[in-house]
């Protein structure tokens, strides 16, 4: 039976709880995605409180961080999601985010809705990529990939 959330208290003191485990065990996201057989930034995203994992992907990350029963449990229950509180973030690299979605939000909306035209991109029929690539001007750049259904608004 799917179980949902309505606090998540229990997934952030598994996510402190797995992110430790991961560190003792020196383990990278990409180890831990292999192992659940999904996507470095689903799994990820799991993992930290954000996302269901199916039944035997949850039993695999469990098994690979060492996390009980309880944790096979609750990464397959459907969070509330949100990781960010009310106040802006103060985590440098969540703050550029956040700031990057201030300056060209806007900008951003403006575009999609001229190709699209009404509607919002999906953040569940969603994909997300992050690579890192070699600036010509020296030093590396992040290539971050946001792929989103588009739903368009439907009268009614």
């Amino acid at each position: 039976m799917v179980h949902a959330q309505f606090d998540n208290s229990a997934r952030q003191q598994l996510a402190i709880a797995a992110v430790e485990a991961k560190t003792r065990r020196d383990l990278s996201w990409q180890q831990i995605a292999d192992a659940a057989g999904l996507s470095v930034a689903f799994v990820t995203a799991a993992v930290l409180g954000q996302h269901a994992l199916p039944e035997k992907s949850a039993k695999a990350v469990a098994e690979l961080l060492g996390l009980d029963d309880d944790a096979v449990m609750l990464l397959q229950t459907i969070p509330t999601r949100g990781s960010i509180e009310g106040a802006i973030p103060t985590d440098p690299t969540i703050y550029r985010f956040y700031e990057m979605l201030q300056v060209y939000g806007t900008t951003l909306k403006a575009l999609v809705h001229e190709q699209f035209g009404d509607g919002i991109i999906s953040a569940i029929n969603f994909k997300l990529d992050v690579k890192k690539v070699a600036d010509p001007e020296g030093g590396e750049r992040a290539v971050i990939t946001l792929d989103g259904k588009y739903l368009p608004t439907k009268p009614f």
